[in-house]
């Protein structure tokens, strides 16, 4: 790899460097700018692309393109000049330790139930990895440990780009046939994988791996992690939140799922308590309505959507008319308006609502026996529609 002068190769801790530009030429991304030679690692096998600075430029997303690496920067720089290069280290930290960390979790599934990796992204807060085979949950958490294991062991992380009858030798790791220099990335006892990514050079720099998410996914699943500095961010952001829930519910750490429950199931309770007081209040306020007409109209304080729809529903079924109206005052936006549910026996109330959400500035639908949304309008003029449209 000398020949094409890819520092993050050789050494991959380089931070800064110096390097000729040796063309610059305006393209779609910006100025499309090559060096004589680069630490900066453009996307490829899963992990993303460095950025940070050449001279004065921005540069962000390097690509690879033929025999050369493309940085695509911010302004123009001088064919033929020197140029103090530096990278964006903390970035490009997270990607060793997170690239580092797939691997040892990649060989471990590989090891022990024999699955491939099938896919891998990592994103600039997580990664994902693909395997083609299910994993339980008690797996899964046993799989993390075994990771994290690997980790403490400080394992030394090693490279190397072996002849074509010694790479015949050896099982390896890799998601396609390969020709050429084949590059190959070793955990010992863990993992040895095809890989053109940077990596750590011993496991302990990676500091963490935490399993955060798996889900079904292609016949088999799909892990989400986080590894390192991510992973800390994380937990701290996640302790933190512990924290504001025991201080909300005053409740003593580990102790927040149970004050949860017991916050759930009281309202629950209370939901329910209402409810039963809301079917009794509906029973009361039926009885006082008026019976057997056309068009009912009602005004109610403090109906939520839920119940506008419960009571029009009734109304309608008991027989107290032929459609209902049942509104509430609602504000949305700083504009005050009601909230309302129209029901009816015979199915007329689709084309009716286009015409009353365009007179009373409302929005809204529904199917032909119930509609509801919120009319911005005085209850005179709703009165007025009402009445006209299903008179």
């Amino acid at each position: 790899m000398d020949e094409m002068n890819e520092l993050y190769y050789r050494l991959p801790y380089v931070k800064e460097f110096d390097a000729v530009v040796t063309g610059c030429e305006p393209g779609k991304n910006g100025f499309e700018v090559t060096l004589s030679q680069t630490a900066f690692y453009p996307e490829g096998g899963g992990q993303l692309a460095d950025s940070g600075v050449i001279g004065g430029a921005v540069v962000g997303d390097p690509r690879r393109r033929d025999d050369a690496i493309v940085h695509y920067a911010d302004r123009p720089l001088p064919v033929g000049s020197v140029q103090r290069c530096v990278i964006d280290w903390q970035k490009r930290f997270d990607h060793m330790q997170a690239h580092s960390g797939e691997h040892i979790v990649s060989g471990l599934v590989h090891r022990r139930f024999g699955y491939d990796n099938v896919g891998f992204h990592m994103a600039a807060d997580k990664v994902t990895v693909d395997f083609n085979g299910p994993i339980g949950e008690e797996q899964l958490a046993e799989l993390e440990r075994e990771a994290n294991a690997c980790v403490y062991a400080n394992l030394p992380v090693r490279v190397a780009f072996p002849s074509p009858e010694e790479l015949a030798a050896l099982d390896y790791r890799s998601k396609k046939a390969l020709s050429g220099a084949v590059r190959l990335v070793e955990f010992p006892g863990v993992d040895l994988c095809a890989c053109c990514g940077t990596h750590v050079e011993r496991t302990g720099e990676i500091g963490l791996i935490k399993f955060v998410a798996m889900a079904r996914y292609k016949g088999g699943v799909r892990i989400e992690m986080l590894c390192g500095r991510l992973a800390m961010q994380d937990y701290a952001r996640k302790n933190e939140q512990e924290r504001e829930i025991g201080r909300i519910f005053s409740a003593k750490p580990y102790e927040t799922v149970e004050a949860v429950r017991q916050y759930v199931a009281a309202a629950e309770a209370a939901e329910a308590r209402a409810g039963d007081l809301a079917r009794r209040y509906f029973e009361l306020r039926a009885a006082q309505l008026p019976a057997g007409g056309g068009l009912l109209i009602d005004f109610e304080e403090g109906f939520k959507p839920a119940e506008l729809r419960r009571f029009c529903d009734a109304l309608v079924c008991s027989g107290k008319a032929k459609t209902a109206a049942v509104l509430s005052p609602a504000e949305s936006g700083g504009k005050k308006g009601w909230n309302y549910v129209i029901c009816a026996r015979d199915p007329v109330l689709r084309d009716a609502v286009k015409t009353l959400n365009k007179e009373l500035n409302g929005r809204g639908g529904g199917d032909p026996t119930l509609v509801q949304g919120t009319f911005f309008a005085g209850r005179e003029a709703i009165e007025r529609a009402l009445e006209a449209a299903f008179r």
